[in-house]
């Protein structure tokens, strides 16, 4: 009786000899159990990045097998991925030092102004230019100032991610979500962005629907800036550059130390003036183009691309945002009454632009907008 009861609970319980091994497994299957669904305590370490890259070319080089719909286009995206990360990346990492520069060679202009140019203004210049220079050059100080502030601050727009009656144009490849007209998705900002005209290192952000304005109003402004501080110090630079070159003279002038710095100064102030308005000049030049015609930089390729495939049916591409070219130019400013060119574009103002940046509507000949 004892035998068989010792076989029937020994095959229960695991077996006499076996017994001690079978409940070691049993702890241990526990234990690894409880350790794999107990949370980690304290700080959680952060996934390997190479196995993340790795995971990503995985999916990358699948998608060229289980993607019934694959073609040149898509291998070329999939292989220039990573650059466009890096690009992207880097942008965004940048944009901080491109506005660091800006505010640093800004600062160093005004600096040099304040320490040179004007005490040379005031020992000889009439009251009346001297009057000129103090209204003149720090109107244009405040304006720089003011809408490069606000053109950095100031959130260009992005549409609503819920469901709404707004209507949409398309759906966004990389947000899934619906774009209203004139929205497209910025890759450095990872969002979509409302009228988006282009991603700014300078500004690090976005130009969009609500502070495209700003940022046209920092172009002008530091072009005009530009060209007063070069035109204004050009007598005083070629005094300095002629002091400097007579220094490499035997024997050379006796310049004291200030003396130096002050040619020195004249001439980074010119060079850098004279520079900033040739490259700024052109690009503000490019923007009121654009404006004029009521384009983004973005629909500029799109209406272009769209105006040679209606020209090879025999058809006219006609702009659907383009209200006349002095309408447009209201519109971007926000301009309702002849009072406002002077509160809104000659002095500093927070308006908002016309429109939400969702809806557009349309010119007069709205119902034959885009071929005839």
């Amino acid at each position: 009786m004892s035998d068989s009861l010792e076989k029937l609970y020994g095959t229960r319980f695991g077996g006499g000899m076996r017994s001690w091994r079978w409940y070691l497994s049993k702890v241990m299957r526990l234990f690894l159990r409880w350790f794999r669904l107990c949370p980690r305590r304290g700080r959680r370490k952060r996934p390997s990045r190479i196995r993340d890259l790795w995971n990503y070319g995985t999916v990358l080089l699948k998608s060229q097998y289980y993607n019934v719909l694959t073609n040149s286009d898509t291998v070329l995206d999939c292989v220039f991925e990573p650059i466009y990360w890096l690009v992207d990346n880097m942008t965004r990492w940048f944009g901080v030092v491109f506005v660091s520069l800006v505010i640093t060679l800004t600062s160093s202009v005004v600096i040099i102004v304040y320490l040179s140019v004007l005490p040379i203004i005031f020992s000889t210049y009439p009251v009346h230019w001297i009057l000129w220079h103090l209204c003149y050059g720090h109107w244009n100080l405040l304006m720089v100032v003011f809408h490069y502030y606000k053109a950095t601050i100031t959130c260009p727009g992005f549409p609503p991610q819920e469901k709404s009656d707004i209507p949409t144009v398309t759906i966004c490849k990389k947000c899934i979500v619906p774009k209203p007209a004139r929205t497209h998705h910025c890759s450095i900002c990872n969002r979509c962005i409302l009228k988006m005209d282009h991603h700014c290192p300078w500004l690090n952000n976005c130009v969009g629907h609500f502070n495209h304005r700003y940022f046209f109003s920092f172009c002008l402004y530091m072009t005009m800036g530009c060209i007063y501080c070069s035109v204004s110090a050009k007598d005083m630079f070629l005094e300095a550059y002629d002091a400097i070159e007579s220094s490499y003279e035997t024997p050379p002038p006796a310049f004291t130390h200030q003396e130096r710095m002050l040619h020195k100064s004249l001439v980074y102030l010119w060079v850098l003036t004279s520079s900033v308005s040739v490259a700024l000049g052109s690009l503000t030049l490019w923007h009121a183009v654009l404006i004029t015609r009521g384009e983004t930089s973005v629909e500029r390729h799109i209406n272009r691309r769209e105006r040679k495939r209606l020209r090879l049916r025999g058809k006219i591409f006609r702009n659907p945002y383009h209200h006349g070219k002095m309408n447009n130019w209201r519109r971007f400013f926000g301009v309702e009454k002849r009072s406002d060119w002077l509160t809104r574009v000659l002095l500093p103002s927070c308006h908002l632009p016309h429109g939400d940046g969702l809806t557009w509507d349309g010119p007069q000949y709205r119902n034959n907008t885009e071929a005839i």
